[in-house]
């Protein structure tokens, strides 16, 4: 390892100590010039359509709001529920007669709520679908 003596030390001081004036390349201050002129002639960029976006973020909250109070109520009732209604669950449909209607009603609803999802999910593809072709 080489160790700094005083004259290494004067030497890195001399060094530093010059002003030599330091110029740029040839093109360097016109393509800088250029640059920000370029920048300053860009259009502002596009601010985001709040107005547009507020509705179906308004619905989107309410969805979930409405989505964790039917989680909720569904929690309650399996705590409440007696013990037949867990295992019309849980057992196979030839059984249901035995334990009454639970699962069927359980699967109509199931069903239902399918259903909307699905349908929901179709309109907001198609309507997103014919705003997109309408602004390109």
């Amino acid at each position: 390892m080489k160790r700094w003596t005083g004259h290494d030390e004067d030497e890195i001081n001399l060094i530093l100590s010059r002003e030599d004036e330091i110029l740029p390349s040839s093109g360097f201050a016109v393509s800088v010039m250029d640059a920000v002129r370029r920048e300053a002639a860009a259009p502002p960029p596009i601010p985001f359509p709040w107005k547009r976006a507020l509705p179906g973020l308004v619905v989107g909250g309410f969805v979930l709001a409405l989505v964790f109070v039917t989680v909720v109520a569904a929690i309650v009732q399996l705590i409440r529920a007696p013990v037949t209604a867990h295992l019309s669950m849980s057992l196979p449909s030839v059984l249901t007669p035995i334990l009454g209607l639970g699962l069927q009603r359980n699967l109509e609803s199931a069903a239902s709520w399918t259903v909307l999802a699905l349908l929901v999910t179709f309109v907001s593809v198609k309507l997103s679908m014919r705003l997109a072709s309408r602004g390109a």
